[in-house]
């Protein structure tokens, strides 16, 4: 018998809903956005390593290398 394991999300290009949504899929998306935007204001480093991406608040779609630093920071959805 196969050991069942969950899917892992890979690392594209997300939009930030979709990214929030992967993390918390259990709430409306314009609220798992905003508590995404909470993580990376407590999370200086994850900051830092974004604004070296040219990531700004207002961006829209992310990156994968942006992506990729939110697993790095956040671990994977």
């Amino acid at each position: 018998m196969k050991a069942e394991t969950s899917p892992s999300i890979r690392i594209r290009a997300y939009s930030k809903s979709q990214l929030a949504s992967s993390y918390l899929p259990d709430i409306q998306t314009a609220s798992a956005r905003r508590t995404l935007r909470g993580w990376i204001a407590k999370n200086t480093e994850l900051q830092a390593a974004l604004a070296q991406t040219g990531y700004s608040e207002k961006s829209i779609l992310l990156t994968p290398a942006q992506v990729g630093l939110f697993f790095r920071f956040l671990g994977e959805p």
